[in-house]
């Protein structure tokens, strides 16, 4: 099932400095980046992954699988993910496209903050939550380590 690149940049452009009331607002529980993130990426595909543990689902704030919510475990479900839902593949930050998720470590190499790529041309431009940002450009944060989480796809079962 091919991931819908147009429509998870438009779903982020809308929600930039918003919170769909669909889903809990995470600012004020150590931010709403990847939780957003999440929105993006299930509005470009539409299927979750229910696997308990692993898996990549919301239902409410107490009802979602972790990968929905925390920047290590949404990247360690994407680059593994064998099922339903989206998967994708670490690649050098060079080959991103709109749609793709970049994480940054700010410190001691934790990736804590996702953010979704919404321009390549000029330059990579993304847009995100916790520090709300709309076409942003990737230039003007300051982090140690990124790394990009290329969407190859997602799967149906």
């Amino acid at each position: 099932m091919p991931y819908n690149r147009q429509t998870a940049v438009s779903y982020a452009h809308q929600w930039a400095y918003g919170r769909n009331p669909a889903y809990y607002d995470f600012s004020r529980l150590g931010g709403d980046c990847t939780n957003f993130i999440s929105q993006c990426l299930y509005a470009g595909c539409h299927v979750m992954n229910y696997t308990r543990d692993t898996g990549w689902y919301y239902n409410s704030v107490s009802d979602r699988a972790a990968a929905w919510t925390g920047a290590a475990f949404l990247y360690r479900f994407l680059v593994a993910n064998k099922g339903a839902g989206p998967y994708g593949q670490d690649v050098p930050l060079e080959f991103a496209q709109i749609g793709d998720i970049i994480q940054l470590s700010f410190q001691y190499g934790v990736f804590s903050h996702s953010l979704l790529v919404v321009s390549t041309e000029p330059e990579l431009l993304i847009t995100t939550h916790t520090d709300d940002s709309d076409n942003r450009p990737l230039s003007t944060y300051q982090y140690q380590l990124s790394r990009l989480i290329h969407i190859d796809g997602a799967r149906t079962y």
